[in-house]
């Protein structure tokens, strides 16, 4: 390993530090920002320090009692580095405010605060000097990065979660390597779907008839119009459908139905008559294809059940729109002599009850096809593929050389070798033997998308086997760099880049990421990273009681996940402070969310972006998203909003549940005829001596959220009773509101920031955040409030960072005769 002296100079301070990083001829090896060493905390001295932790800390933290499963009798502050797990533990907690916990004698903040400056000055030292950038085993495509994978390469739409199984998650986020476990059955759905999607792409004039079916949820409102589907019509759905050939292809209408087996929407509340019924079309491309009139009196015991069908259509290959969706009979608010319900079939018994208006619903959309083949017309995913057209018997092997090779560096992602072309021109000559020119090229494009060099993502040492670490190669850093900020491959700019070896330039990957973020598709980073750290994905199981919540439907639900993720994209788009994800007093809404806020003049689907309502809705605390995931189905959960606190935003969960403790549901709903509101209840709850010391710190969180609803909306009573609010947190600050949290938590912005880093750096490392990164993250916050945490500075920060630019050698043990010997591991070559 080179040697190479790097001076760092840190607050007035420099030192020299020695680090290998490659061979010096390697242009491509990028150079790594290594963490800055703090200037030393030395307000306390280190037996003041340890002082503090032996009056405010052993006290729980001892051999005998071992509270937090953690003992600090023996933890030295002046050798903080040989038990860094537990310093790092130690940190946390008290940049949080968190310890010493409520009810304990706490030192003064000043000391607090200092005792965490020494442990971080002690740690971030050692961690210069011995710089660890961690490793993660290979990565798979998970199934968002196949679907845009698929679509980058080919032009082709799919959902990757037709062919693969779900993916796990660890550390919030489903690109964690070390539990992308590997089975048989995952490897054969890799397999199937590189062969239907090559189908798909190049087109297959001998496909047979195949049924594909695209559901409506029942939480789905129809009463307006749906994005996708024509104008004058309402409910329905619209959807991209790959046509696999042209053909004759039929479509299938299913519809809800009540649960004695009538059609839903039959009723005397209904618009239809038997002199002009309710009427479904189905479009192709905005086309109108078919014409249905919908029986009222139709019935599940009907020999075709509640279904209609139509004949045979002829559609070209290639993706299409499909819409079927209801001709819109009527406009302007339902007559409902009840209060009309947003959520348009709250309940499949209310039919015919005398006062609601009740309009058919579609179930699903099935298409059935090709019934008869004519052949394949031009696709995107063609004009995509074949880059080239051989007019001769003797052209027709270059051509696809030239096309292989062309797919198969986009899908690598790297340049192929001579053997990667042989290998993948072997099997175009057995698909061109059978089938032809296109059916070699088919296969070939098969065998790339079955490859593990597509399918997995290999990082390659570049440094001499056996090294602490080494640096990746330009091409691995470009995959890691794209999949971080687009989820997806890097485009052919960027691989240029890293074929020239010029990403080890500091200021031509800048230069790259700025480019990058200016890229549309960076709104991977709100859709893909903070959807999975806020949790969004949760709001999908979130299905409110409907007696509670009849307005609460699809729609709404959908668009308060739209409104949080393009509400942190403009933070990255503008580059604004991290700190405005709390503070923004603006978001973005629909007619429908809107409408949910209380705000007015505010129409169509289509999201704007418009001031908040008032300092309450500021920041994602008052987004409905959160509030609604974080919610039980019948009422709030003071509990999971302050638990979503404390885990998402700053980065210290509480302790699980005692056993044998009962839920907030065993306590009464009443007392003396009167309801309880959910704090009383929660006070009830909290009376039991073996939950006082968590919820101490939990329910005032939550409970600070209490005048929004279980779905978002504002409230000023609970079960009658007006909303108290009011509570102390965990460090003594009094609040009674979302805006007093909010404050109280900005106070120490500290561990809101470095939370956000962890979780930035995990989705970019795909791996889980040790305790020897925390001096990495603590070094990249520092950089950040230098320049006002904008949001540029962190992912420069991440993107600069040894853990992201190096990665650690693998050891293998291997034994020789009677002994044993270590070694460096490499990656056998790969065909």
């Amino acid at each position: 390993m080179r040697i190479t002296a790097v001076a760092l100079g840190v607050a007035g301070l420099s030192f020299s530090l020695a680090v290998g990083i490659g061979p010096a001829s390697d242009a491509s090896a990028p150079r790594a920002k290594l963490p800055q060493r703090p200037q030393r905390a030395d307000t306390l001295s280190l037996e003041v320090a340890q002082g503090v932790v032996a009056t405010a800390c052993t006290r729980c933290h001892n051999d005998r009692r071992m509270r937090g499963n953690m003992s600090l009798d023996s933890f030295e502050v002046g050798h903080a580095e040989d038990q860094p797990a537990v310093a790092e533990r130690m940190i946390r907690k008290l940049r949080a405010g968190m310890m010493p916990p409520p009810g304990v004698r706490r030192p003064s903040e000043d000391s607090l605060t200092a005792l965490a400056a020494v442990l971080e000055a002690r740690l971030d030292e050692s961690a210069a000097a011995n710089p660890h950038p961690g490793r993660r085993t290979f990565q798979r495509l998970n199934r968002a990065e196949y679907t845009r994978s698929i679509h980058q390469l080919l032009d082709l739409a799919i959902d990757a979660g037709d062919y693969l199984p779900l993916d796990t998650k660890s550390a919030n986020f489903d690109n964690i390597a070390d539990v992308q476990l590997l089975s048989p059955t995952l490897m054969g759905a890799y397999l199937r779907a590189a062969g239907e999607i090559s189908r798909l792409a190049v087109g297959d004039p001998e496909v047979t008839a195949s049924e594909a079916t695209y559901r409506v949820s029942r939480w789905v409102s129809q009463v307006e119009h749906v994005e996708g589907t024509p104008y004058g019509t309402r409910g329905g759905l619209g959807v991209d459908h790959n046509f696999p050939a042209d053909g004759e292809y039929s479509f299938r209408v299913s519809f809800h139905h009540e649960t004695t087996g009538a059609l839903y929407g039959n009723g005397k509340g209904t618009l239809h008559t038997a002199e002009a019924p309710e009427q479904i079309e189905i479009s192709v491309d905005g086309e109108r294809v078919a014409l249905l009139d919908i029986d009222r009196w139709m019935h599940v015991s009907d020999p075709d059940g509640v279904n209609l069908r139509t004949g045979p259509v002829f559609v070209s290959a290639g993706p299409r729109r499909v819409a079927a969706a209801f001709v819109r009979r009527f406009e302007g608010p339902l007559q409902d002599l009840m209060s009309p319900h947003d959520w348009s079939i709250a309940s499949t018994s209310i039919t015919d009850a005398y006062g609601f208006t009740t309009l058919p619903h579609l179930r699903d959309l099935a298409i059935t096809g090709p019934s008869s083949n004519a052949g394949v017309s031009e696709t995107p995913s063609r004009a995509r593929i074949f880059s080239c057209r051989p007019s001769t018997a003797d052209e027709a092997e270059p051509c696809a050389r030239r096309i292989v090779s062309e797919l198969g560096m986009r899908a690598y992602r790297r340049p192929l070798t001579s053997d990667h072309v042989d290998a993948l021109m072997k099997l175009y000559g057995v698909g061109a033997q059978d089938g032809g020119f296109e059916a070699g090229v088919r296969l070939a494009l098969e065998g790339i998308l079955a490859s593990p060099n597509f399918v997995f993502r290999f990082e390659e040492p570049t440094g001499a086997v056996g090294s602490d670490a080494y640096a990746i190669d330009g091409f691995d850093l470009a995959s890691r760099l794209s999949f971080f900020l687009w989820g997806t491959g890097p485009d052919d700019e960027l691989m240029t880049v890293a074929g020239d070896g010029d990403l080890g330039d500091a200021s031509v990957i800048e230069r790259q990421v700025r480019r990058m973020l200016a890229d549309p598709k960076s709104e991977a980073l709100a859709t893909r990273f903070a959807a999975q750290w806020f949790r969004l994905q949760d709001l999908e199981k979130m299905h409110p009681d409907v007696r509670m919540y009849p307005n609460f439907d699809q729609q709404l639900k959908e668009a308060m996940q739209r409104e949080t993720e393009l509400f942190f994209y403009s933070l990255v788009e503008e580059d604004r402070s991290l700190l405005d994800l709390f503070t923004a007093d603006y978001t973005y809404v629909n007619e429908r969310l809107a409408r949910h806020y209380g705000m007015l003049d505010v129409t169509g689907t289509h999201f704007r972006r418009v001031a908040t309502p008032s300092a309450q809705r500021r920041g994602v605390l008052g987004h409905a998203s959160v509030l609604t995931l974080t919610s039980h189905p019948s009422r709030t959960s003071p509990v999971l909003r302050g638990k979503w606190v404390m885990e998402v935003l700053l980065g210290s969960p509480p302790p699980p549940p005692p056993p044998d403790v009962p839920d907030l549901e065993a306590t009464a709903e009443a007392v003396d005829g009167r309801l309880l509101s959910v704090r009383q209840r929660m006070e009830a709850h909290r009376a039991n001596p073996a939950c006082v010391s968590c919820h101490r710190v939990i329910d005032p969180i939550g409970l600070a959220l209490e005048h929004f609803d279980g779905t978002g909306a504002r409230r000023i009573k609970d079960s009658g009773s007006e909303i108290d609010a009011a509570g102390e947190l965990y460090d003594g600050t009094p609040i009674e509101s979302a805006a007093d949290l909010r404050a109280a938590l900005l106070r120490r912005p500290t561990p809101l920031v470095r939370t956000f880093t962890e979780n930035l750096m995990a989705y970019a490392l795909g791996r889980r955040l040790e305790y020897y990164d925390m001096p990495t993250v603590r070094a990249i916050a520092r950089d950040a409030a230098i320049d006002g945490y904008r949001m540029s500075t962190f992912i420069l920060g991440v993107v600069n960072s040894p853990a992201f630019r190096l990665k650690s050698a693998d050891v293998v043990v291997d034994e020789v005769d009677a002994g044993q010997k270590a070694r460096g591991s490499q990656p056998a070559s790969r065909p």
